[in-house]
């Protein structure tokens, strides 16, 4: 049988179009440019789509948002895969508190360890587990199944030149807030 096309899915009722949204911020202020409202919308609207994606299929491995990012953290300092509770919680923009008891929930799950460090008696690492490897490699494959179905009408070309121009767009975010990989102090509550 034939590939059949797939229907779009169906927006949120409760979310207007872009042509809506941009129609109505250009009715309230008319000095909207509207192309930069179209990207700057459609970028916010596919980041929140894809963070609930991304948030169903951890889930579905038993796992949360916040426990998948301190095992991607882990990953991303290298083998041996382990870190302090205090560089964790920098790296995530996390208070100390917050972080504790992340590392307690995700210790009784088996997917990190929390030791003292043989040199200094008095520092606590984090290490990844094979089971919170497990877990990182398994969320990355679903992670990579539904980034391939996202970019399937971009030839290589097009994916190539998206992603140098979203790079130039982070990097234009990041020299004006540089403090905006983590949580920000003046956000707190």
């Amino acid at each position: 049988m034939p590939d059949t096309p797939r229907k779009p899915a169906a927006a949120d009722p409760q979310e207007p179009s872009l042509d809506e949204q941009i129609a109505a911020y250009q009715r309230e202020f008319r000095d909207l440019d509207p192309q930069v409202e179209q990207v700057v919308s459609a970028l916010g609207r596919l980041n929140r789509r894809m963070n609930v994606a991304y948030g169903r299929q951890v889930a579905y491995l038993g796992i949360s948002n916040a426990e998948w990012e301190v095992l991607k953290t882990l990953v991303l300092a290298g083998s041996p895969y382990r870190l302090g509770p205090g560089e964790l919680a920098k790296r995530l923009g996390l208070t100390p508190a917050a972080m504790t008891h992340r590392i307690d929930r995700m210790a009784a799950e088996g997917l990190v360890t929390r030791d003292r460090d043989e040199n200094n008696r008095v520092r606590v690492i984090v290490e990844l587990t094979d089971e919170g490897r497990t877990q990182w490699l398994e969320a990355m494959r679903m992670a990579t199944d539904f980034e391939e179905e996202l970019l399937q009408d971009l030839s290589g070309d097009e994916r190539g030149v998206l992603g140098e121009l979203l790079i130039r767009l982070l990097r234009r975010v990041e020299d004006a807030q540089p403090d905006a990989g983590g949580r920000l102090k003046d956000l707190e509550p």
